[in-house]
């Protein structure tokens, strides 16, 4: 077998074959027995995910390869160029329908988002979790994952861009953003909504995005082994602007979670103005549009409607193409 970056490629040989991408993730956690809470993400491998599904071979043949196993708070941005570099690669073989990344919900929708905008191939890409470890009563993952392995061995979801499965639905990479601490319904499509549904294993979709994504994106990490570094900074009332400037200093790029329609202080404004850098104007409310128009710094870039954590994903790609001011206000107009 092939390895990539000291990860061993499976030996495929089945045509259909959906190939799971292990991270970890509570979905691999393990606690106390019955319980939903205090637990250890990332303790049971791939296999050992699988093997809690046996009906999942009914679907397709499926293959794991544990990327790492980790809680999804400690996802770097050397996880997420690993995780589009084996999937570039592997998706050139005949023999692989699509794929399933296994994943914390923490952090989730940002690798979503990262492999939208940079993996190269029309094969799906699916994500998925879970709000209660493996040692829970009523544990989610399996159907979780069970669903998801069923939209990707679809050809209807060929074409996309990356999706996530999560409790029946499925959403689009760009719109989902985790919405509640504990709900087995944790994931939201927001004010678009989902896209599809997963009913007995059978896919349904309703919707696509009209958003560029995968193969029609300018943003390839097939030479670089990391991303610039771009902070997030929440601005509340009498925030203290040395935050800003710190941040500012550490970071090549900003993004600030303003409030309302990406509203701050006099204070913070003169800091933005001063500080050189790109700075691109999100909300620290997750439904609405920030326009380039409305923007109080005529220098800074809008983030339309992306949530800061998001805003943060794309503006680290941008930067490795570009620190002009109009085409960064481009990039976040088209993706």
């Amino acid at each position: 077998m092939e390895t990539l970056l000291h990860i061993e490629l499976p030996d495929i040989q089945n045509p259909g074959t959906v190939v799971v991408l292990a991270t970890g993730g509570t979905i691999a956690g393990v606690g106390e027995f019955g319980k939903s809470t205090v637990y250890s993400s990332g303790q049971i491998s791939g296999d050992d995910l699988l093997a809690a599904i046996p009906q999942i071979r009914s679907v397709a043949d499926v293959v794991t390869v544990q990327v790492c196993n980790i809680n999804s708070d400690d996802i770097t941005d050397a996880h997420w160029i690993r995780i589009t570099r084996l999937i570039n690669l592997l998706s050139q073989d005949k023999n692989v329908a699509g794929f399933v990344i296994t994943h914390g919900t923490d952090t989730m929708e940002e690798t979503a988002y990262f492999l939208n905008l940079t993996v190269k191939t029309h094969k799906p890409v699916v994500l998925t979790g879970s709000m209660r470890p493996s040692t829970a009563f009523s544990a989610d993952g399996p159907m979780n994952l069970y669903q998801a392995i069923c939209v990707a061995a679809d050809p209807v979801s060929c074409g996309r861009g990356v999706l996530m499965v999560f409790s029946d639905i499925v959403y689009s990479a760009r719109s989902v953003i985790k919405a509640s601490t504990y709900s087995m319904t944790a994931m939201s499509g927001g004010t678009f909504g989902a896209i599809g549904i997963v009913r007995d294993g059978e896919v349904f979709f309703y919707e696509t995005t009209s958003k560029r994504h995968t193969v029609d994106t300018e943003f390839d990490v097939s030479d670089i082994d990391e991303l610039p570094r771009v902070s997030i900074v929440y601005f509340h009332a009498d925030a203290d602007v040395r935050l800003l400037s710190f941040a500012a200093a550490v970071s090549e790029g900003l993004v600030l979670a303003g409030a309302g329609a990406g509203e701050y202080s006099l204070k913070y404004k003169d800091e933005v103005e001063r500080i050189g850098i790109p700075v691109v104007v999100s909300s620290r409310i997750d439904d609405g549009i920030i326009t380039q128009r409305s923007l109080l710094c005529p220098t800074t870039v809008a983030a339309n409607n992306l949530q800061p954590q998001k805003a943060a994903v794309l503006l680290r790609l941008a930067l490795t193409k570009t620190k002009d001011h109009g085409e960064l206000v481009r990039i976040f107009e088209t993706y």
